[in-house]
């Protein structure tokens, strides 16, 4: 099959290429996926799970993305659930050869259906950015109706949905980002942003929720704006910096087949907006990954036409 492959870590996407590679096979509680669209994160090629498997074990050349949207092909001994045929998107594991290939062995339990209505580009661009506004909103966040919080990165890809969920659920949302973001941010339905190369990210006040998907000294300034009980939520490691008052909780999503739903249904009804950059083919998509061509949001690979 043709995919794309990684055979070094470097800068940019040095060392990614079009290659063959062998058809993957489904293990036990597997299937087997053609691809007919993944996602991509630009960070992951820092990740280690993307070079060496659970026991620590270098797995190179590998292949990356862990988003899909697609079509069962084949079942593997004892999966339940899913059918030959079926149309589907998830989340794969991090320590497996990833989507950005014609076909992909995923546990079962790592996808739900995916409706005939909805195409297989937006499929592909819910599953990262889906559960991780979910989970953090949700688990880790705790939020609810009549709070304040805020979202970095409004206009992107996670923050864009975080911006759209936390207004459904009652809250008010200050979203932040570059001078260019505003208009996108109050698009998705922040009631105010942030300008944070121009505005005082302070003046703000304190919330009751951050959402943080940038780190740094926006992170350490943004856990300063917790209020006693309140709760920084991070998806970019743990901040040096903690909430005087609050809780502070890094975490990695997780697959959940019952919010990829939840998530997928409220696309259909029109109360989410996913949020796509840049769409290319397999064969263009080491250009489509560099930083000097990618558009702002999600960067989606049409694997199949």
């Amino acid at each position: 099959m043709k995919a794309i492959t990684v055979t070094y870590q470097a800068a940019g996407v040095a060392g990614m290429q079009v290659a063959q590679r062998p058809e993957p096979q489904a293990s036990i509680n597997d299937v087997v996926v053609r691809v007919h669209a993944s996602g991509f994160v630009n960070t992951e090629l820092t990740w280690p799970s993307t070079w060496a498997d659970r026991l620590g074990r270098e797995r190179v050349p590998t292949i990356p993305g862990h988003e899909l949207a697609g079509v069962v092909t084949s079942l593997g001994y004892g999966t339940t659930g899913l059918s030959v045929g079926q149309r589907v998107f998830g989340l794969t594991d991090w320590y497996r050869d990833g989507t950005l290939a014609e076909y992909v062995a995923v546990a079962a339990r790592n996808l739900a259906p995916l409706p005939g209505d909805v195409d297989f580009t937006v499929g592909a661009s819910l599953p990262i950015s889906g559960l991780t506004a979910w989970q953090g909103l949700h688990e880790h966040g705790r939020l609810r109706a009549g709070q304040s919080v805020i979202a970095h990165g409004a206009a992107g890809a996670v923050g864009s949905i975080v911006t759209q969920l936390a207004r459904e659920f009652g809250a008010y949302v200050i979203g932040t980002g570059r001078a260019a973001d505003r208009q996108a941010a109050l698009d998705f339905g922040a009631n105010d942003f942030v300008d944070l190369d121009h505005e005082t990210l302070e003046d703000v006040g304190q919330v009751d929720l951050v959402f943080d998907v940038i780190g740094g000294k926006i992170g350490e300034r943004s856990a300063r704006l917790v209020r006693a009980g309140g709760t920084l939520v991070s998806v970019v490691g743990p901040s040096e910096v903690r909430p005087p008052d609050g809780v502070a909780i890094d975490f990695v999503v997780e697959s959940d087949r019952s919010q990829l739903q939840e998530i997928v249904q409220r696309v259909r009804d029109g109360r989410l907006r996913t949020n796509i950059g840049t769409v290319a083919s397999l064969d263009d998509a080491v250009a489509a990954f560099s930083p000097t061509t990618r558009r702002p949001g999600k960067t989606i690979i049409r694997v199949s036409p």
